[in-house]
């Protein structure tokens, strides 16, 4: 086990005291460039704050942030704009923010009923839609906030993760406290497949670079499951070793087969699906819940995460920091 996280580089750390960290992302624009969903008194009650965080060569510090009346529990950056990003909040609402000089949102939409646990914004060419999962078991797409073009409905379950196919103009995927892993036409608004993926709620899902027809799921029963979307009969990789539920899994945006997952185990652990033994490494650097996950899409293996003890922390994993970048 690796308590130190980041042999040879060293890990960058920034804290929010009051603020329970959910979810990161890199900007897919400015390499230094981190937005953090936050939460106070761990998201049961309280407000929420968005953080802009910029990392130099030996820190990371806070650019500005933004207080929001209820909890923050997700953000995603435009893939159009690189002033803008969204965050989903406790209050049913999906946020628009402006980075560049807005105090208040740019734009509120609050179409959900209960808390919004998920929001996506699209990766595929020629289009500009976000995506958001709630509590009230629905998902709603649209565009730049606008009325909601489509409400995708069919979960028995709260939806924990919404994510566009990086691959598929107008597909997305969603996991649910069902146990059910969903794929979507949302310009049919159909549900095109339905996988029974796990026997208990899956809190994440996410896309494979360079493979349109490979998901992995993380679920409360400690597990991560790699799926072939041709093929739903059983995963094509099952990862063990995570001892409470996995809050996140991220495929690695520089290895086909290489992807992270973080839990409420308080580790963060790589995994190698093309490995005989899959688990490449287990960083233990948190002191609570690990919420948040993401790779740096313009550092190789360069690693963003955050946690409810208050902390966004930035490395390279050492199982990572020697491994040649393939895309094969």
């Amino acid at each position: 086990m690796n308590r130190g996280a980041a042999e040879g580089k060293a890990m960058k750390v920034f804290r929010s005291p009051a603020r329970h960290g959910y979810a990161v992302e890199v900007s897919p624009f400015l390499p230094n460039r981190v937005a953090c969903a936050s939460s106070q008194f761990y998201g049961i009650t309280g407000c929420g704050t968005l953080l802009l965080l910029n990392q130099t060569d030996t820190e990371v510090v806070l650019v500005r942030s933004w207080d929001w009346s209820d909890g923050l529990f997700d953000v995603t950056w435009s893939e159009s704009n690189e002033h803008v990003l969204a965050a989903g909040g406790g209050d049913g609402s999906v946020q628009l923010w402006d980075t560049a000089n807005q105090d208040a949102p740019l734009r509120v939409a609050k179409e959900h009923t209960q808390e919004v646990y998920a929001v996506d914004w699209s990766q595929t060419r020629g289009e500009n839609l976000i995506v958001s999962g709630s509590w009230d078991r629905s998902i709603r797409w649209d565009a730049n906030l606008s009325p909601s073009l489509t409400t995708l409905r069919g979960h028995e379950g709260v939806v924990y993760s919404a994510v566009w196919s990086p691959h598929i103009p107008g597909c997305c995927a969603s996991a649910s406290g069902d146990g059910t892993l969903r794929v979507w036409d949302v310009k049919a608004a159909a549900c095109r497949l339905a996988i029974p993926a796990h026997k208990t709620e899956i809190l994440s899902c996410d896309w494979c670079k360079y493979d349109k027809n490979m998901v992995a799921t993380g679920s409360v029963d400690c597990s991560v499951c790699v799926w072939d979307l041709r093929n739903v009969r059983q995963p094509i990789s099952t990862l063990l070793g995570h001892t409470y539920a996995v809050r996140r899994v991220k495929f690695s945006p520089f290895s086909r087969t290489v992807l992270a997952s973080c839990s409420y185990d308080f580790t963060v652990r790589f995994w190698d699906v093309s490995k005989e033994q899959p688990l490449l490494d287990t960083v233990e650097h948190h002191s609570e819940f690990v919420c948040g996950l993401d790779f740096n899409l313009h550092v190789p293996n360069q690693v963003v995460d955050c946690s409810w003890d208050e902390t966004v922390k930035i490395y390279t994993p050492a199982c990572l920091s020697a491994a040649t970048v393939t895309h094969g």
